[in-house]
């Protein structure tokens, strides 16, 4: 990298080459019980794990060589199965936080020896940003950091990112009463850095991007620009926002995925499936490899059936997600429900709105969990 001279070297980098890093060492707490046996990196979504989601959206960009995951939490179960990277069609690499350093201290140790631009984003965001035209903006203002901010309905939610009519980032406001709020635009966990300002971040302590590096920015005047996206934006990290991620993919909302350039009622059936002549199919719905749908039952609008499930005779799928695995016996019933791995419905059980279920979870005959009807 060669920099043309002493007064340009605050905007220096190297326009052809960059590294991406996902920030994928949470534990996952509000996904919980999906992500006790499950890093939230690799929960599926369909029949992906949802890092490879992110890893389509990075690929967009042709100079990122390689995708550094920095993990803590159940590392090797994300190893074993993201491998060197060949599925997700880009170089992986993993670098493992010895103790939990915040998200600023996790980017600087995932960054040790690299001088190339990075682009780091958050491991728990779906969403359909152009990552070309973020880049470009950062390196058209020569910028040390640019964030991607995205619009939300209730801005007191969350904390706020103010910006200036050029797109400078003037200051960030966490959870404003009403009377704070003036933008509704929020930190959409995206950003390019540039390396040489991790100096301020020190090594071996928690330290918030957030709250303490992007604020160090600021006050000193550096070069600090946002990035609008107005499209669609999602943070997955609860039950209700992963139910909903999915029906989002099927209604076309986020334009990725299975679901992108099909008709509305599309039924996604993967290889192998199983499906009796009397058993009833409602599209948008997704039947991964495997599948069996026995006699006489149904499988309702945005449905997602995980490889190797099966529904029996009679039974019921309502706008639920099966992970792999799951067995649905005989005139059982599942409404609005998302079942882990292994688990098994017995016959005539009901799984009502709202159920959450982990992995080899058991619903015994004629049961009934909160929300049933019957």
């Amino acid at each position: 990298m060669t920099c043309p001279g002493e007064a340009s070297r605050a905007g220096c980098y190297n326009p052809g080459v960059m590294k991406a890093i996902i920030l994928a060492g949470g534990v996952g707490t509000r996904l919980r019980p999906l992500t006790l046996q499950i890093p939230k990196p690799i929960v599926p979504i369909f029949d992906r794990p949802f890092l490879y989601y992110q890893t389509d959206l990075i690929r967009q960009v042709p100079e990122i060589d390689e995708v550094i995951l920095s993990l803590n939490y159940r590392p090797n179960q994300i190893e074993s199965k993201v491998g060197n990277g060949a599925e997700a069609d880009v170089p992986v690499r993993y670098v493992v936080e010895p103790d939990p350093l915040g998200t600023a201290g996790a980017i600087k140790y995932a960054a040790a020896g690299i001088d190339d631009t990075l682009l780091v984003l958050n491991g728990d965001v779906l969403t359909a940003v152009d990552l070309q035209a973020v880049v470009r903006r950062h390196r058209d203002r020569a910028a040390q950091a640019t964030i991607v901010l995205t619009p939300v309905d209730d801005p007191s939610a969350y904390g706020l990112v103010e910006t200036d009519d050029e797109g400078n980032v003037q200051r960030f406001l966490e959870k404003p009463s009403p009377d704070q709020i003036t933008c509704d635009t929020i930190n959409a966990g995206i950003y390019v850095l540039e390396p040489k300002t991790f100096d301020r971040i020190p090594d071996g302590r928690a330290w918030s991007i957030e709250r303490q590096y992007f604020p160090s920015l600021i006050e000193r005047g550096e070069t600090f620009v946002a990035h609008v996206d107005r499209g669609y934006w999602l943070d997955i990290g609860t039950p209700m926002s992963y139910v909903r991620a999915h029906r989002d993919l099927m209604a076309q909302r986020c334009p990725v995925g299975p679901f992108a350039g099909h008709p509305p009622d599309t039924v996604h059936r993967a290889d192998r499936c199983r499906i009796s002549e009397t058993a009833k199919i409602e599209g948008p719905c997704f039947l991964g490899t495997g599948c069996i749908v026995e006699d006489g039952s149904r499988v309702g609008a945005e449905s997602v059936l995980g490889r190797d499930c099966a529904i029996g005779a009679g039974a019921v799928v309502e706008r639920s997600i099966l992970w792999p695995g799951t067995r649905v016996d005989s005139g059982a019933v599942v409404r609005e429900a998302v079942l882990g791995e292994h688990c098994h419905i017995e016959h005539h059980a009901e799984v009502g709105p709202g159920t959450v279920l982990g992995n080899r979870s058991i619903i015994g005959a004629h049961s009934r969990t909160a929300g049933a009807t019957k």
